[in-house]
């Protein structure tokens, strides 16, 4: 590690057994090579925790339970992370602080993609399930068990790069396969959920009248996926050279590409939350159900609305001709009735 070369004294700078601090070796001898900022890390952690409280409250407020778990676990990892690097303000050699951001920083992130991996099945039924290509539970017994692996392959990795200071290619190499793999999860997430929006709009084009609401939620999900994608791919090339690379010592590209992105998605699910659109208070499960068959019940409902229009024209044509024939019969009768009186006086 060329940090080595700010160290003369050969004081341990890194590991369990570390006695550098800032008043015996300087900062670039430390793993980053620089100093992280107190008042952003102050500003990541305060953001997180309030995240954290927001998205409890959602959970709880609609019964979101599982989304609500994944959401609470992301931002629980941020707050740990953020609290780490506080810890290397304090003290850059701080291994204690470097294995408590490492480890949840890295993690973080594959809790808030299983959260949104679990909202394209809700989707699916809430537009039509006889758009996709599989069934709609079967997205999430597919995307969740991925995320998953990536989760503790980046676990692994991360561990053993920590411990050998970045020095084993191998623990990079898991690190990266890790992250690799979580890329690739969101990619193909992406494609399948373009792949039903296309079908859905196919089958549905313009007559297709999705509320607004729907709209938001949609286009903040989407920006939640496009962040946590554009971060992951950072944090690959950042670890590409292990702890020796450029990357890794570049506190700015970290603030923009690590906490500003993993901040956005989190407050980005706040407005893309399932639960205003699918768990709402007053919706059962058949609601939703007959929310699901939207587009294709639109079009059999409007000629329902047509037909029942025209039955009630027809009814009303029979109400006049009825009228009518009451108004003959009252003419008849007053015929009849003075038949009688006339028959009477011949008498």
């Amino acid at each position: 590690m060329s940090a080595y070369a700010a160290n003369p004294e050969n004081y341990v700078v890194y590991g369990p057994h570390v006695n550098c601090t800032l008043a015996l070796c300087p900062v670039q001898a430390s793993v980053y090579q620089y100093r992280p900022s107190l008042p952003v890390n102050v500003l990541f952690l305060v953001l997180f925790g309030i995240a954290l409280i927001v998205h409890v409250v959602l959970g709880l407020r609609y019964r979101t339970w599982v989304f609500c778990a994944c959401m609470m676990l992301g931002c629980i990892t941020e707050v740990i992370g953020y609290g780490g690097r506080i810890f290397l303000w304090q003290n850059p050699f701080s291994f204690e602080g470097f294995l408590m951001q490492i480890i949840t920083i890295t993690l973080g992130p594959a809790f808030f993609s299983a959260a949104i991996y679990l909202t394209l099945s809700r989707i699916i039924v809430y537009l039509g399930p006889q758009y996709a290509r599989f069934s709609p539970k079967l997205y999430y017994w597919m995307f969740i068990p991925c995320d998953m692996i990536s989760l503790v392959v980046q676990s692994i990795g991360g561990a053993l790069s920590s411990i050998s200071s970045g020095s084993s290619k191998m623990a990079v190499n898991i690190a990266i396969a890790g992250l690799s793999f979580q890329v690739f999860t969101l990619v193909v997430f992406i494609g399948l959920a373009i792949d039903y929006g296309v079908h859905y709009w196919k089958a549905q084009g313009r007559t297709a009248q999705l509320p607004t609401k729907f709209k938001v939620f949609v286009s903040f999900l989407s920006f939640a996926i496009v962040v946590i994608l554009t971060r992951c791919t950072y944090r690959i090339d950042e670890l590409s050279d292990g702890y020796l690379g450029p990357l890794i010592h570049e506190q700015g590209l970290f603030i923009a590409l690590e906490g500003v992105m993993i901040t956005l998605a989190a407050y980005a699910l706040m407005i893309a939350h399932p639960g205003p659109i699918f768990a709402r208070p007053d919706a059962d499960k058949g609601d939703v159900e007959s929310k699901g068959k939207f587009g294709d019940t639109m079009s059999s409902n409007e000629n329902v609305v047509e037909d029942d229009v025209e039955s009630k024209r027809e009814g009303s044509d029979t109400v006049v001709d009825d009228g009518d024939v009451v108004q003959d019969d009252v003419v008849s009768k007053g015929e009849a009735g003075n038949t009688l009186v006339n028959n009477e006086e011949s008498k």
